[in-house]
């Protein structure tokens, strides 16, 4: 490798990355690999930008009869090499001799589900397109030369779910070989199905999909199926007991995917960056599949280099995050607390089921955290047995400076309608001004609200927990060089809902309680809840943690919050 080898960005096919000698890393093991492991079907999860799709473009140009012959893709790589035990190249007499069937879902993004059908059907069309010889000859029968003809858009469910099953027979009959079966990104329709609404129609759909292609196929000779998450077996593969089940903290092909931390090194040396080694990462290391660890995520490491050498959030950019961004802007209090921890550089505890359901997603923090977890925003720092049960618990962390980078701006984001008078109220806040507090808090709660609201009830009448966890995660974020911004805090005889500490032991600190309007407690107005949560500050003594820390008893400011739907009263100050 030199200096002046092109680094492609974005190019996803094995094919035009070989022709043009282009930057690779040689992950051709995987061929061996999954084709000695024997399973009938298998489903690999990673992260995004993970290689998946060049991989499976890897095993097509390898598998292929459309690439007999195409013995310089591979020459110089390991498979190529690779020799049996009497001596042979065992594995180059298998390129090029098998029919193969390669299909992405990448693109199906639909708002309801007759598009996501329509999506489906267009790309088995376009499939069925690229193979027309075979409505030459007599292989097929002037039946199913009509059935194959039939194959379009606007063809019905039925004939949409069965198609690859059929394919599959008429291109085995052709060959007189079965077929191999790739599917890239199955999952992202499923996503974009639960974002949008119709969930248990995608899965219906789904499901007899994957049962007709990967289970009742006996056209099939191996099936493989990449994505991000695991979908739960319940959900579509619950007719597959065939499928090998491969996720990110499995053991299997725990190399393939990403690059190794040597692989880094060497193509930093090579390209002229050696010396940006420990900056590289500090920046992008922190993935971790089965017990591989220092796994770093090729789409930041090629931009990197092709930059020569500019640090940026390149992998936590390459798209919208939008599912990510909804799961914790509307997540309960708990998934706030949790990610202001996190995003101090913490850890934190949690049982993990790596099956994800997505209609558990919005009352199920665990749930999220194995989302968070397959889609490569947290790492598994550690996996223990516990108990007479020996429950499987994970500590995890975000992944790398990247990932914090991202989160940052993402809650930040959350109050870009209001950043102006949010950015009022701070400053009135560390100008001890209750009356500008109150003004500005009121636009931003009325501004920004209903943006965290979870969408089980009306804003109007949700408690806004929701909403002020969401606001002092902004504040986590937006004054993490000058303050430690903690909420929930155990300090004097109890846990202070916000304690915001300053970095100099010489600045003010404060302290927040929050409270909802509650008749039953005797509260008649939002002055007899801010008084409450005042009254409560004092006689739980939440200032101790602070002195014991160094703060001056002068320096510390209280407020109680009272909330009524929209509208917030703040009460106290400078004593």
């Amino acid at each position: 490798m030199n200096r002046d080898k092109i680094v492609d960005i974005g190019v996803q096919s094995f094919e035009k990355i070989r022709a043009r000698n282009s930057f690779y890393v040689d992950k051709t093991d995987l061929i061996r690999e999954w084709w000695e492991n024997g399973s009938d079907a298998t489903l690999i999860t990673r992260p995004r930008r993970f290689g998946k799709t060049l991989n499976l473009s890897m095993i097509e140009c390898f598998f292929s009869n459309q690439y007999a012959g195409r013995d310089d893709l591979f020459e110089g790589l390991s498979i190529w090499e690779e020799k049996t035990l009497d001596g042979e190249y065992g594995f180059r007499q298998m390129q090029g001799t098998y029919p193969v069937i390669f299909m992405s879902f990448a693109k199906v993004k639909s708002a309801d589900y007759r598009g996501m059908e329509y999506a489906v059907s267009s790309i088995l069309f376009e499939i069925y397109q690229q193979n027309r010889f075979l409505l030459e000859g007599t292989t097929l029968s002037e039946e199913e030369k009509n059935y194959f003809k039939g194959i379009h858009p606007q063809m019905g469910r039925e004939t949409a779910v069965n198609a690859i099953n059929a394919l599959s027979n008429f291109l085995s009959r052709y060959y007189g070989r079965n077929v191999i079966i790739l599917l890239d990104e199955y999952d992202t329709p499923m996503q974009e199905a639960w974002l949008a609404g119709y969930w248990d129609e995608a899965v219906s759909f789904f499901r007899s999909f994957f049962n007709a292609a990967f289970k009742t196929n006996p056209f099939m000779l191996r099936g493989l199926i990449t994505g991000i998450t695991r979908i739960s077996r319940e959900s579509i593969f619950s007719d597959l007991n065939n499928l090998d089940v491969i996720t990110v903290t499995s053991e299997k092909y725990a190399p393939y995917f990403g690059f190794t931390e040597r692989e880094v090194f060497q193509a930093l040396d090579d390209m002229g960056l050696g010396e940006e080694k420990r900056g590289v990462k500090d920046w992008y290391d922190g993935f971790t599949f089965g017990s591989v660890e220092d796994i770093y995520n090729p789409w930041s490491i090629t931009n990197f280099i092709s930059s020569k050498g500019k640090y940026d959030t390149y992998w936590a950019d390459s798209s919208s995050n939008g599912l990510v961004n909804s799961l914790i802007r509307q997540g309960s209090v708990i998934v706030k607390q949790t990610m202001e921890l996190l995003m101090r550089g913490e850890s934190f505890e949690a049982e993990i089921d790596e099956q994800i359901s997505f209609d558990q997603l919005d009352g199920d923090e665990g749930a999220v955290w194995s989302l968070l977890l397959a889609t490569g925003y947290l790492k598994v720092r550690r996996v223990e047995r516990r108990g007479r049960l020996l429950k499987k618990i994970y500590t995890l962390c975000l992944t790398n400076m990247e990932v914090e980078s991202m989160f940052a701006r993402m809650v930040s984001g959350w109050l870009k309608s209001a950043y102006a008078v949010y950015n009022e109220f701070i400053s009135a806040m560390l100008h001890d001004d209750v009356r500008r507090m109150n003004t500005y808090m009121n636009k931003v709660a009325l501004r920004t609200f209903s943006s965290f609201d979870s969408g089980n009830k009306p804003s109007e009448k949700a408690e806004p927990e929701r909403f002020y966890h969401g606001f002092v995660l902004g504040m986590a974020v937006d004054l993490t060089d000058r303050y430690r911004v903690r909420s929930n805090q155990e300090s004097g005889y109890g846990r202070c809902d916000v304690m915001i500490e300053p970095i100099d032991k010489n600045g003010k600190a404060f302290l927040f309680e929050f409270k909802v309007l509650d008749g039953d407690e005797g509260e008649q107005s939002l002055e007899d809840t801010a008084a409450n949560a005042l009254a409560q500050i004092e006689a739980r003594k939440y200032e101790a943690a602070l002195i014991a820390d160094g703060i001056a008893p002068e320096n510390i400011r209280k407020y109680g919050f009272a909330f009524q739907g929209k509208k917030c009263l703040i009460r106290g100050g400078k004593d």
